[in-house]
């Protein structure tokens, strides 16, 4: 093992949230390049395959059994490859389900991570954007499989009668989990719209349940390295 450890092998075993943060974050730059052709669409599955890899790498010490994530990445990724060279619509909502069973899992287990001890490593702060991501990839999946199941369920200002793209899924799955709302595409089947609430409502229990604990375990733990630990209310005001 080299004495120093700073290269990406490195960071990948100090930080593989952090890693996997940034994979997911230039899927979203690199994707829109890869929709429009063949040999993007294997480009695109090559690229998810790393991002389902490192994903494993990240929840590999979460309570979880790995095992289970692995038979679901690797069926997923080769299904995803052998529809991008003979496309299939079978195989792309099998495909779909794994992918959204592997991302939730994921998510599922880093959550766990974030939450097994009272200390806030590096790690699990990256953690918190590398599980936002993570659930915006399985709910993009999730509509997938509605839209093969149900095709049009969802229109867009663009092209309303066709086929929403894989980016226009995504591009929906983050305006809901953000709560920002500024998506064009549009649920427009009962089912569709109940996946789009619970996915809103997955959001705002992810702020208030996850980033509030982690955000405030770091305030503690700066005070508490300040040697200034908060007294009860009116402590400092007694007269003896």
């Amino acid at each position: 093992m080299s004495a120093t450890r700073s290269g990406f092998g490195g960071q990948l075993s100090r930080h593989p949230s952090a890693v996997l943060l940034v994979v997911q974050l230039a899927g979203v730059l690199l994707y829109p390049y890869t929709e429009d052709t063949n040999v993007g669409r294997v480009v695109f599955e090559l690229f998810g395959a790393l991002v389902l890899g490192l994903a494993i790498l990240s929840v590999r010490d979460s309570p979880g059994p790995t095992w289970v994530a692995l038979i679901l990445g690797i069926a997923a990724s080769a299904l995803a490859v052998v529809d991008a060279v003979r496309p299939n619509p079978t195989l792309l909502l099998v495909s779909a389900v794994l992918h959204a069973l592997f991302y939730f899992w994921a998510a599922a287990n880093l959550m766990a991570y974030m939450l097994a001890d009272a200390t806030v490593t590096r790690d699990e702060l990256y953690a918190v954007g590398a599980t936002f991501t993570l659930v915006a990839w399985a709910f993009a999946y999730v509509f997938e499989v509605l839209q093969g199941l149900q095709p049009g369920c969802f229109i867009a200002a663009v092209d309303p009668e066709k086929q929403r793209t894989w980016m226009e899924l995504l591009f929906l799955s983050f305006t809901n989990l953000s709560s920002t709302g500024l998506s064009d595409v549009v649920p427009i089947t009962a089912q569709a719209r109940s996946a789009v609430m619970i996915e809103q409502l997955a959001g705002l229990g992810y702020v208030a349940l996850f980033v509030s604990r982690l955000v405030g375990l770091t305030i503690s733990r700066q005070t508490a390295a300040a040697g200034t630990p908060p007294q009860p209310s009116g402590e400092g005001q007694r007269r003896g």
